[in-house]
């Protein structure tokens, strides 16, 4: 029978196991040569993986069935559709077409173009040559044949403008009156309907009674009856009237092509008759006779499982592929804190392709409660589906900009894979993004039940409107849907409080929950501190409030700088006595040892802390900033020491070798835990710590700091810094502030020894007595911060 300890070993190697995974994963991710290889394989992985879990299942119809045929199973309809309804459709355009209107072109200066025509006709009398050729061409400008006597009535003409002011004037009348080719056709038009198109223009005209129109023989009859008087003599002017007469011409006219077009639009207006045939709905039972109704419905479902299942996977893969790279890019391009790590992207795919198998199963499950209780739609049941859930969970793992650009490429996908529901997009998004605000500050586990309160309330205000945009009537189905959809908050919760421990243990990602485990400071590593090093227990427990309270000062993350700061400093349980804060009988261990050997022992606290930190898994957030809490700071005391006892012919003493390795910090909390460690030590060689020295002091430690270039690679602003300094004079100076004296002594002591000043990073040695002057009396002002120049 298995022991307990035989248990805890065999899970201590399984966790070790994982750790070794993961790191190789991430080793093998963080080449520059293969990232973006190593990033479109899992694009490629990922978009495989959903696809096949989109695509609709491959249930095809074996038998395409014809009107009259006998059924030999029971047919159901898999999935929803809309089919045409042939017949009424054709019955509706071809009303629509019937009654669509007839065309007529109006030529509204019908009379001004006669008068024109005889213009021409007169200019060429003026320019063209004699003869036969003179008149054909004076024939064709008119449009009507004109006879020897009549081309001479038009050259005898004297006054031009006068004649065809006249002409003019007594067209217009006729041409008002609107003339057309038949009188008795255009009335049967007019009672059909008719749409007046201006000529030149082909704009309808507006108004207008057609009832008065005349046909041409009244048009010519009524100018049989009028008499030009001007410009020639009277049997000239009466020769031209009868040539005027011929010429007049309908001015509303039936334009057939126009009038086709327009039956053709109201024939393509008229939008098809469809009918939903809703999944699971019964078209044909065993032994019955086919009619031409199920015939339709039964078409139609062979014609959508007969597509090519190849082709429609290539679609949906190409789908995902674009969703997800698109959003990604503009995200990396545009969102200041959108940049995931190969490891977060490694996340993202499993969790993406976890989620979707999830709403895969709980979509078939629900398929099949449809049978079990035939009273509740379907269709109701997604509202309990748990769409935000991986929404919760990215933003508690990682940031809201990537909660944010993951909803935008989930939730369409999501639609997709239920039946291209637009309603089902917009219920996953909003759902996704409220879940992900409400886990904002997620700094215990209620707060994610919360957060599923939230999204509760938001899926029934969503499962009312989405009935009131349906136009369907308040039944028992809209108390399921609200039902469901506040079970459904409360499942996402439980889903996303269930997982995310998992993803904690296997990814070794560090949330605000955790950060409050690692924050006890009766921790195993924190107690351990306490009981080796008190001096540097205490020391980072100060600096813990100092940059808990910068950080809320500059609106960075308090939690994590404040846990950061209080393991900052473990690697010292290595060698604690070599620290100056952990030293009880007053000796200097340093003093036996050589500058240089003295800095590599500072120097490889932080390799030791980082080895520890892994040991106790505290997460890699705070295993970056114990890397970077003294960037590559120079060990000025023992690197002046070391100038100091430098002798002519040896080698000359390297700065370098007297830096922390670093790297520089690299976020907002590395550079607070960086500055409050520096400050800290500073200020306990205060000899009389007011405010006013506190506040000089602060304010010179960071411009050395800031001097010196260790925050160049982070995210401090001077304005960041101003506040920073604010919030360190206000903590300083509560620790340090001033008491009243008491009437005696409380203990009496011969002999003061003067301390040494504290300092995180370095221990000072005895002074040595081959020194000159000049370096002793440097000494004491390197001691008001070693490690700093």
């Amino acid at each position: 029978m298995p022991t307990e300890s035989g248990d805890k070993k065999q899970k201590s190697s399984l966790i070790r196991l994982c750790d070794r995974w993961l790191e190789a994963v991430a080793e093998g991710f963080s080449c520059d040569k293969y990232e973006k290889r190593s990033r479109f394989i899992m694009l490629f992985l990922t978009a495989l993986f959903l696809t096949l879990l989109i695509i609709p299942s491959p249930q095809f119809l074996t038998v395409n069935y014809r009107e009259g045929d006998i059924a030999t199973s029971d047919i159901r309809a898999t999935q929803d559709y809309l089919i045409e309804d042939l017949l009424l459709t054709e019955k509706k355009r071809a009303e629509a077409e019937a009654v669509a209107p007839f065309i007529y072109s109006l030529a509204q200066n019908g009379n001004i173009d006669l008068v024109r025509r005889f213009e021409e006709a007169l200019e060429l009398m003026r320019d063209s040559g004699q003869g036969e050729a003179r008149r054909n061409a004076i024939a064709g400008v008119l449009g009507v044949d004109i006879s020897t006597q009549e081309f001479g009535a038009l050259s005898r003409i004297r006054q031009e403008r006068a004649f065809l002011s006249d002409l003019g004037r007594q067209l217009a009348p006729i041409y008002r009156q609107r003339i057309v080719a038949d009188r008795s056709n255009f009335a049967a038009d007019l009672r059909h309907g008719i749409v007046v198109l201006d000529e030149t223009t082909r704009q309808e005209v507006a108004g207008g009674d057609y009832s008065s129109s005349i046909d041409l023989p009244a048009a010519r009859r009524a100018f049989s009856g009028v008499y030009l008087t001007q410009g020639a003599s009277a049997h000239d002017l009466e020769i031209l009237r009868k040539v005027a007469q011929r010429m007049i011409a309908p001015n509303l006219s039936f334009d057939r092509n126009l009038t086709d077009d327009k039956k053709s639009e109201a024939r393509a207006a008229v939008r098809p008759v469809l009918f939903k045939m809703k999944r699971g709905e019964m078209i044909v039972r065993v032994g019955e006779r086919v009619t031409s109704e199920q015939a339709m419905k039964l078409e139609k479902i062979y014609k959508a499982k007969s597509r090519a299942p190849i082709l429609t996977g290539l679609g949906i893969f190409g789908l995902v592929v674009v969703l997800c790279y698109v959003p990604f890019r503009f995200g990396r391009k545009n969102i200041r804190k959108f940049n995931p790590s190969n490891k977060d992207i490694l996340l993202l795919s499993l969790l993406t392709v976890g989620n979707f198998a999830v709403l895969k199963l709980v979509s078939a499950v629900s398929t099949a409660m449809g049978g079990l209780f035939p009273s509740i739609d379907t269709a109701s049941y997604f509202y309990v589906f748990p769409f935000a859930a991986s929404a919760i969970i990215v933003r508690i793992i990682l940031n809201s900009e990537v909660a944010l650009v993951y909803c935008a490429v989930t939730a369409p996908l999501t639609g997709i894979m239920l039946n291209n529901s637009l309603l089902v997009v917009i219920y996953a998004l909003l759902g996704g993004i409220v879940g992900a605000h409400g886990v904002r500050q997620c700094k215990e586990r209620g707060t994610i039940y919360s957060a599923g309160f939230k999204v509760s309330v938001v899926n029934m205000a969503l499962a009312v409107c989405f009935y009131v945009y349906s136009d369907s009537h308040f039944s028992l189905q809209t108390v399921y849907c609200v039902a469901f959809a506040l079970l459904g908050g409360l499942i996402n919760a439980v889903f996303a409080s269930g997982t995310i421990p998992l993803i904690e243990a296997l990814f070794q990602y560090t949330t605000d929950v955790k950060l409050l485990e690692l924050a006890n400071l009766n921790s195993p590593l924190l107690r351990e501190l306490m009981i080796r090093a008190p001096g540097t227990y205490h020391h980072s427990v100060l600096v813990g409030n100092m940059v808990e309270a910068g950080a809320e000062a500059i609106n960075a993350n308090p939690l994590l700088a404040r846990v950061a700061a209080y393991y900052h400093d473990v690697g010292k349980l290595k060698k604690p006595q070599y620290f100056i804060e952990n030293i009880r009988d007053g000796e200097n261990r340093h003093d036996k040892l050589s500058p240089s050997m003295s800095a590599l022992i500072l120097i490889s606290h932080m390799k030791e802390g980082v080895e520890l930190a892994k040991e106790h898994r505290v997460g890699q957030p705070i295993i970056e900033i114990i890397r970077q809490s003294h960037g590559t700071s120079l060990i000025s005391y023992f690197y002046l020491k070391a100038k100091g006892l430098e002798t002519p012919g040896a080698p000359p003493v390297e700065e370098r070798d007297f830096r922390y390795p670093g790297p520089k910090p690299q976020t907002r909390e590395a550079g607070l835990v960086l500055l409050a460690d520096c400050v800290e030590a500073a200020s306990r060689t205060l000899t009389d710590p007011t405010p006013a020295r506190i506040q000089g002091m602060v304010q010179k430690i960071i411009n050395n700091i800031f001097i010196d270039g260790q925050l160049d690679e982070c995210e401090l602003t001077l304005k960041n810094l101003h506040e920073i300094a604010k919030s360190f004079n206000q903590i300083l100076a509560g620790i340090y502030h001033q008491r009243i004296d008491y009437p005696e002594p409380a203990y009496k002591e011969k002999n003061i020894v003067k301390k040494c000043p504290e300092d995180c990073d370095s221990e000072p040695p005895k002074a040595d007595p081959g020194r000159d002057d000049g370096v002793a009396k440097g000494g004491a002002e390197d001691l008001r911060r070693l490690g700093m120049s």
